[in-house]
């Protein structure tokens, strides 16, 4: 009895030892393809509740504007206050998360965020309007090495088409240097056109203006941010005739009703695309983001866990022909 109890003690000892020593399990690795590396600006650092766009009544150009980043929840994401707030938080959450960013936007906030976490931080730049920068000055940009994707681009906000000839000397470049764009296509939120954006066209985030840019530049291997939302048939066609677009989930993920948001993702796994779906966020401020927008991917019960692997991980790692071994 003596020794079974000794024994016993001597396990307990040992157990206590491992679990002490044995670092925790690492959660699966994640790539968001979305991520803007921006300043803070206190003034529009506001608190805001996910899904926020369930209840869009409109507005009258006679009377004020209501807000439309809805606080009436329990618990509204809250913003960054400062840059250095929301390096700490972006890096942590990476850490914690196990996550890797594409991030593109200041240049100096995304130097900074490379320089801490040069394995997590994938840096982009991109070009929206040739009054932006010449395309010398974006190829050399490009070629610097330090760039690794082109986005986002964005040319709807500056009412224009992605196949704008204004623009083909800089997918040229891309496709030039091998390098993978992002291109915002779709809604870009409640009253853009006139609230914020006087140059936005919802007409002109159709999918279908991707294909003459596709046709002139036919190694080009793009991905349409946003999912093209809400245009879903324009989004499966052009999908189905290009093998090289690729589609994230970013923005609409937590801005719209769930129930939209499930069904419009839903309908792209149906339709056969489930292995071009990246996940994204379209962060900007608020550091908790990353964690709601995760969750809708995570409680999604329609997609089997290979599907979530697939859009959390996996097609990202294939469509930036990047080296998953180096993931743990």
């Amino acid at each position: 009895m003596k020794f079974c109890i000794l024994l016993l003690v001597s396990l307990l000892v040992m157990g206590s030892t491992l679990a002490q020593t044995t670092p925790p399990k690492r959660p699966l690795p994640i790539i968001d393809v979305h991520v803007h590396a921006m300043k803070v600006n206190p003034s529009f650092s506001l608190e805001m509740c996910p899904w926020f766009l369930r209840d869009m009544p409109g507005g009258d150009p006679n009377q004020q504007m209501r807000a439309f980043l809805n606080t009436e929840c329990v618990d509204p994401l809250q913003p960054a206050k400062s840059d250095a707030e929301m390096e700490a938080a972006v890096l942590a959450t990476m850490e914690r998360l196990n996550m890797t960013i594409v991030a593109y936007g200041d240049p100096t906030i995304l130097r900074r965020w490379k320089k801490a976490a040069p394995n997590r931080v994938i840096p982009g730049i991109g070009i929206s309007s040739p009054n932006e920068m010449t395309v010398k000055a974006f190829t050399d940009s490009l070629s610097s090495g330090f760039y690794q994707v082109m986005g986002e681009v964005a040319p709807q906000y500056q009412g224009l088409s992605p196949s704008d000839p204004s623009l083909d000397g800089y997918f040229a470049a891309a496709e030039k240097l091998n390098i993978p764009v992002g291109i915002h296509m779709g809604t870009g939120g409640n009253g853009m056109a006139n609230l914020t954006q006087i140059k936005y066209r919802a007409s002109l985030g159709r999918p279908f203006l991707l294909e003459d840019m596709l046709a002139k530049h036919p190694k080009l291997k793009i991905w349409v941010m946003h999912a093209g939302y809400p245009m879903i048939d324009e989004m499966i066609a052009l999908m189905g005739s290009n093998a090289y677009v690729y589609v994230d989930l970013a923005g609409f993920i937590w801005s719209y009703p769930q129930a939209e948001i499930h069904a419009y993702l839903k309908r792209l796994v149906q339709a056969g695309f489930g292995k071009r779906i990246l996940y994204g966020t379209d962060f900007m401020m608020w550091p908790k983001l990353f964690e709601t927008s995760i969750s809708v991917i995570e409680n999604a019960d329609y997609l089997s866990f290979d599907q979530k692997r697939d859009i959390l991980f996996n097609n990202a790692v294939r469509f930036f022909r990047l080296d998953a071994s180096k993931f743990n």
